[in-house]
């Protein structure tokens, strides 16, 4: 009897020496926030502090509007001062401590602070914060009837061709189940599908679903996703419905690598041709003096050069004399002649020639 009794003991001792060590732990897994400040006006600053969440993290904070730490954000991060938000990254015991500028969301309040993981898994956490002068209207009903639960984790199917290697849109379909968890029949339910692009807010767009969801029934949903032109890094695809983001999926794009070659072609290829065109250009243009030159002094040369000739064509002296003198007649020629007189007729008919003696 002795031990049983003993045994159950030391399970209790040492359950309540285990159990200071496995509460820190159980408290990690949901993350806090704490503020400085409940309540602040516009251009003053509030400190926020976290701890239990992932170690290394980057954290966004944001003062929202139209939101309650029971039902979150209502409008989504249309509802926050997105452009006085600070990025925090945690340490490596998940703790954090950032200071925020107090600014009015764009909807009125009930406000909080909302903190909430911007890569990895999804993680967010809300305070109760007041902005001193700021309207305060009650939150918007929620919707009876029917409601839309996501069952299964999203994914994005589909790949990149050969178009978007050269910066055409990338496309993808979002694929999920989700279940009517509510009283009544939804038809033709109307979803929002938004793209952030790193820590910038999602751009939403209304993409309605063709069919009926039954309660207590499940249905598979595929919504088309678009990036615009040129797209590429790390997008986060949101799918949000009845004002509430039901979930969120990470997309990496990669560069498209065809359009940096064009331009390095076309910054290679195109100087090469303006380079040629004016070339081209300057010698039609410039004059051609050397050309010029050396077509007039070709028939100078070819006048002055003898003509080389075989011993048969060589003129003999009188000829080239004659040649030279073209307006000598050869009777008249010193050389060939004798004195030169004036021309005389001899014929015995002549009536001026006088005739010897003894002559018959």
């Amino acid at each position: 009897m002795r031990g049983k009794v003993r045994f159950p003991v030391l399970v209790a001792v040492l359950a309540l020496l285990l159990a200071p060590l496995v509460s820190p732990a159980a408290a990690a897994e949901k993350p806090v926030v704490k503020l400085s400040k409940s309540q602040a006006g516009t251009g003053g600053s509030i400190t926020v502090t976290g701890s239990g969440w992932r170690e290394r993290a980057l954290l966004m904070i944001l003062i929202c509007g139209q939101s309650a730490p029971s039902r979150g954000v209502v409008g989504g991060t249309n509802s926050c001062a997105n452009a006085d938000g600070r990025a925090v990254t945690t340490d490596g015991e998940g703790r954090f401590e950032r200071k925020l500028p107090v600014a009015e969301p764009p909807v009125p309040c009930p406000c909080v602070v909302h903190v909430a993981t911007v890569t990895g898994a999804k993680a967010e956490a809300d305070a109760i914060f007041q902005v001193a002068g700021h309207a305060v209207e009650p939150l918007p009903a929620e919707a009876a009837g029917g409601r839309l639960s996501v069952l299964t984790d999203t994914r994005l199917d589909g790949s990149s061709g050969l178009l978007t290697w050269f910066g055409a849109a990338p496309t993808r379909t979002l694929v999920f189940t989700v279940g009517n968890v509510g009283t009544s029949t939804i038809k033709n339910p109307v979803f929002q599908v938004g793209t952030a692009h790193g820590v910038f807010a999602p751009e939403w767009q209304d993409q309605q679903w063709r069919g009926t969801v039954e309660p207590g029934r499940k249905a598979r949903i595929e919504l088309p996703v678009e990036l615009s032109g040129g797209a590429h890094g790390d997008y986060t695809v949101s799918l949000k419905y009845g004002g509430k983001v039901l979930a969120e999926q990470p997309w990496g794009v990669g560069r498209p690598w065809g359009v940096t070659l064009f331009w390095v072609l076309v910054c290679l290829v195109v100087p090469a041709a303006v380079f040629r065109v004016g070339m081209a250009v300057v010698d039609r243009v410039r004059p051609r003096r050397s050309t010029g030159r050396a077509r007039l002094r070709i028939p100078e040369l070819t006048l002055r050069l003898p003509k080389l000739s075989t011993s048969e064509d060589v003129p003999s002296p009188a000829a080239s004399t004659t040649t030279t003198l073209p307006w000598f007649t050869p009777d008249s020629d010193p050389g060939t002649a004798g004195p030169l007189s004036a021309p005389h007729d001899d014929s015995p008919t002549s009536p001026t020639t006088p005739t010897r003696k003894g002559q018959t």
